[in-house]
């Protein structure tokens, strides 16, 4: 198939550097053209994460947050501008997308995720990116994702310090599998509003979008079964094998359901 038949003169041109890679070329692109993908977070990382994927050429996004637009957050949500105070960030970070890719469906979902979210929205999409900054979210996409049987590429920041894999229980260990043990309301607490160096979540962020492309098109090898430890201070990068666990109380269980905190 000649790429004049998959990909408009427009593409062609604004995605030759992609073309140019021999593990893309067309293939890769036009499997990022077709597929969908739902970002569970629209602050830091969401913000990485959505540019890049926008950029990339991923047919649809799902952009899923219940926030507005704040003073504090330009520091290191970048989807975000001085004109987008007050606006729902879903709001906002579509204005921005559209404006870097015209060519992308953005869907917009101006809520919370929480247990007694209907969670049908998830089937829409191919993989999850947990942009999240609280745990009870996060431990709930874990769930969503191994009951409908799709990968999350999960993202975390603290500081200096940044964390990175890719969950996929059909093929490797789950959240649960790693992160057991719900948090202390103590710890909850104390990792509110933690501080976070500003181009942190952009890292990180821009490697959560680099893992979804390689799982769209299936280019590299993947951070399943890896847990990516990035120290910003010391400018090092450690991985962490980890494993599935056959007592975990959601992906070791046939029928496994919602689980929040209390197994």
């Amino acid at each position: 198939m000649a790429a004049s038949d998959s990909l408009s003169n427009d593409e062609l041109e604004r995605y030759v550097r992609h073309l140019n890679i021999p593990e893309l070329g067309v293939r890769g692109q036009m499997e990022l053209k077709s597929a969908s993908v739902l970002i569970v977070g629209a602050g830091g990382l969401g913000s990485a994460s959505s540019l890049y994927l926008a950029a990339a050429g991923v047919g649809r996004l799902g952009i899923l947050d219940s926030d507005k637009v704040e003073l504090s957050n330009l520091q290191r949500q970048i989807a975000h501008g001085m004109n987008n105070i007050g606006m729902p960030k879903v709001e906002s970070a579509r204005m921005r997308l559209q404006d870097i890719n015209p060519g992308v469906r953005v869907d917009i979902l101006a809520n919370r995720l929480t247990a007694q979210s209907e969670m049908g929205f998830f089937d829409e999409y191919q993989l999850v990116v947990d942009a999240t900054d609280n745990f009870e979210t996060r431990y709930l996409i874990n769930d969503v994702c191994v009951r409908k049987g799709k990968p999350f590429v999960y993202g975390a920041v603290f500081q200096f310090y940044g964390q990175l894999s890719v969950f996929d229980a059909t093929r490797g260990p789950c959240f649960r599998c790693v992160y057991r043990e719900f948090p202390s309301e103590e710890i909850i607490r104390m990792n509110q509003g933690v501080g976070v160096c500003s181009p942190l979540p952009g890292i990180i962020g821009t490697l959560q979008a680099l893992e979804v492309i390689k799982l769209i098109t299936g280019v590299g090898q993947p951070s399943i079964g890896q847990l990516q430890l990035f120290d910003g201070l010391a400018f090092q990068l450690q991985s962490i094998l980890v494993h599935p666990d056959s007592a975990c109380p959601v992906c070791a269980k046939k029928n496994s359901t919602l689980i929040m905190g209390n197994e």
